[in-house]
């Protein structure tokens, strides 16, 4: 009996033993979109001024600032074992791109990831603390602000989206709605694009409670919610996603994965924990085209794009991802096609490789084929004009050499001399 019951307890440890075992966080990557904010612009009939807003326009509001607040208090639940619940700069880097909403955002953000406590109070009845966000010029911004304009390639692939039948199909079902815009709104041009950015500016002024248009009905304002996710698919997506990828969103990527890559080789000289990335819709956007996991929906205020490196309990790295675009509901995992949700970080690099451009500058340029044969094609008509001007030339020369009376000049110069007198 009693060897029965040392059987059944050992075999209960041997079962029960791997299971205890845990897989650890070692770091994570959070790109977060901004919060709450003013339109970015107007429409030339719009009765709403940028003065009627406290800030003008493109500025966080106090929506958007609380909105980070409880997002910065989420990570804080979600990374507590990962982080010192007081603020340690060796373990989290933040970097925002240079504008007032995402820079604020992040601060609003870090205030609800680290509270003050102990020594770092510096102010009794202030629970918070100065913490840094880098930044760079929007001008030399090459991370976090797509799409990027200094890609002719990429301008060429957005050329060629507008030719495609998608692109055309939309266009034709929701005409009436692009034509009532450039009515009402008195654009002197309007397309798929454009509208993206009349819906914004409409989305805001019915979130702070502004008057609408009256032509703005329930039914227009649905066609143009969709007419605004189109322009995301097609900006990053539709035709030639991943080469588009590889010379927008795959520099984000290219990143991640090099962090990623350098934090899985134990290194006790490697102290960051969390690198906190705060930018745009395009931005949340750009990345999840690039892992062929976004579901052509814009990405919210406070949307938030989770990638965590774990260590598993056999000394493998893995890598998961998750994303939070309702502050009301759990963040859902995102599966990186072609692995589990739990990938292994040799699978991650080996399925994200194609989606990142060794050489995106080189990337960029635009076919040489294409341009010869038109080289070739204009020397061609260039050179036969030319042609045709020397032997015209050459004749007029020979013309002028011939005696006036083989050519009947002086007769009818001389008749109209006398006419003038």
């Amino acid at each position: 009996m009693t060897s029965a019951a040392v059987l059944f307890l050992c075999t209960l440890g041997c079962l029960c033993g791997p299971a205890a075992a845990e897989r650890q966080l070692e770091y994570a990557t959070v790109l977060f979109r901004h919060g709450d904010r003013s339109p970015v612009r107007s429409y030339p009939t719009n009765p709403h001024r940028e003065s009627d807003w406290p800030q003008g326009f493109g500025q966080l509001s106090q929506e958007g600032m609380k909105q980070h607040y409880d997002l910065g208090r989420f990570l804080r639940s979600r990374y507590g074992a990962l982080l010192n619940e007081s603020y340690d700069r060796h373990q989290i880097s933040v970097r925002s791109t240079d504008y007032d909403r995402t820079l604020m955002s992040a601060e609003a953000n870090l205030a609800g990831l680290y509270p003050p406590r102990g020594r770092q109070v510096f102010k009794d009845n202030l629970i918070w603390q100065p913490i840094p966000v880098h930044t760079v010029p929007q001008s030399e911004e090459r991370l976090l602000s797509f799409p990027l304009p200094d890609c002719p390639r990429f301008k060429q692939l957005i050329n060629e989206t507008e030719q495609s039948e998608e692109y055309i199909n939309i266009t034709k079902t929701y005409q009436g709605t692009i034509d009532l815009v450039r009515n009402k709104t008195g654009l002197n041009r309007t397309n798929v694009e454009s509208v993206w950015s009349v819906y914004d500016t409409l989305f805001c002024e019915s979130k702070h409670n502004f008057s609408a248009p009256d032509w703005l009905t329930p039914a227009v304002m649905g066609n143009l919610r969709v007419l605004k996710d189109f322009a995301f698919k097609m900006m990053f997506g539709i035709h030639n996603q991943r080469e588009k990828s590889r010379l927008q969103g795959g520099l984000l990527l290219g990143e991640i994965v090099k962090n990623l890559s350098m934090r899985a080789v134990p290194d006790p000289n490697l102290t960051l924990k969390l690198m906190m990335l705060s930018a745009h819709d395009t931005t949340v956007a750009a990345l999840q085209a690039s892992l062929d996991t976004f579901n052509g929906i814009q990405p919210p205020y406070a949307s938030c794009h989770m990638i965590e490196l774990y260590r598993e309990d056999d000394g493998s790295a893995t890598v998961s991802m998750f994303y939070r675009n309702d502050s009301k509901v759990a963040p859902y995992p995102l599966h990186l096609p072609g692995c589990v949700l739990n990938c292994s970080l040799d699978e991650f690099v080996r399925l994200t490789k194609p989606w990142i451009a060794d050489d995106r500058e080189k990337e960029c340029q635009l076919s040489t084929q294409g341009t010869n044969k038109e080289v070739i094609v204009g020397l061609s008509v260039s050179g036969g004009l030319l042609i045709v001007l020397i032997v015209l030339l050459l004749g007029f020369i020979c013309w002028q050499k011939e005696p006036m009376s083989t050519r009947g000049y002086h007769h009818v110069i001389s008749q109209q001399v006398g006419e003038e007198s």
